[in-house]
Parts: C-alpha cells; structure tokens; sequence
C-alpha cells in the first residue's frame, strides 16, 4: 500500500463523502472515481500486547513498529459526536471506529493486543464466543473487526490505551483519549 499527504480541506472533503460507518478515505475515492473495490489483504499483527489495570505503562511482549502508524490524534476525538454516543460501550466503539477510519489498512494491528488468558479483538464474533461466552462481541463500525465489550469502564480504557499507543500515539495522549470513556 502507497500512502500519499493530502492537505486538511481535501481531507475534510474526502470524509464529508462518507456513506457508511467504517468506509475508509480509499473506498470513498474509489467510489467517487467509479472504480473498482478490489479485495486488499490486511496485513499480519506486528507484535503482541497485554494491557492490564496496572499503573505502569504496558509493554508490548514483541517489538512494535518503529513508525506511527497515525500522526494526527487530535482527529480521532470529535467532542460533540463522542458526546452523542451511549454509554462507555459506545464511547469506547465509536472511538475504535475513528482509529479505524483514520488508519483502515493497518488495523488489524489491534489483534495483538491481547488479554494474558482473554482475547480482546477478532475478525469475527464468533471467535470472540468461542474465547469466552460472554464477551458480549460488538463490531467496530463496519470494519470487520470486532471487539469484546463487557469489560468494565477501567479495562476499555486500559485496551484503548495500548491500542493508541500501539499506533504511535504518545502515551500520555493516549490515557487523555481513554479518559473520555
């Protein structure tokens, strides 16, 4: 995959064509272009993490990426629609959605985060059920992840926060995100 900058405004166009939760900044170009959806395959975890309630920072058990992955954060947190979502559930999904929308092809890195006997993130619900029957599976937007959401409020925030991190996010802006749940 090639990435290329765009500036702000064309960025901002580009997104204001959004016809589906989860369609990212490519399927709205190839739409708008009447191009084809071609089949793009995720790439593989680079490493596996496991957030804890701990106060000391996580860290990832395998080497991260040495790039961010995200450079702009500060577009992840849309104060008015964070406000506009139920619960900490939705707070923590829509979230994960604007992570998704700003980075689509690299996120299938969130699978490694993992819980020490609890997966946290799948392709699918079912393998959320069939880790533990009651993960209470959501899905993340329409981004063909999905993610277990009956963990308490102090968990989301832990996983949100190492799932930042694991963007390239600086920790302390991370926990400033989570804290929003």
């Amino acid at each position: 995959m090639k990435y290329i900058e765009v500036d702000e405004d064309l960025y901002r166009h580009i997104a204001s064509k959004t016809e589906r939760i989860g369609e990212s900044a490519s399927d709205i170009l190839r739409r708008l272009l009447g191009l084809s959806f071609a089949a793009i395959e995720a790439p593989q975890p680079l490493a596996i993490s496991q957030p804890s309630l701990e106060a000391e920072p996580v860290q990832p058990v395998v080497v991260k990426a040495v790039t961010p992955v995200v450079n702009d954060f500060s577009a992840l947190v849309n104060e008015h629609q964070l406000s506009q979502q139920k619960g900490a559930v939705g707070r923590f999904l829509f979230l994960l959605d604007s992570l998704y929308q700003l980075a689509p092809a690299q996120f299938s890195q969130i699978l490694q985060i993992q819980g020490r006997d609890r997966l946290y993130f799948a392709r699918s619900k079912e393998q959320l059920l069939e880790a533990s029957a009651s993960a209470n599976p959501k899905e993340i937007g329409s981004s063909g992840f999905w993610v277990t959401s009956n963990n308490n409020t102090a968990k989301k925030r832990t996983i949100l926060s190492e799932v930042l991190v694991q963007f390239g996010c600086d920790a302390t802006i991370a926990e400033g995100i989570a804290e929003r749940l």
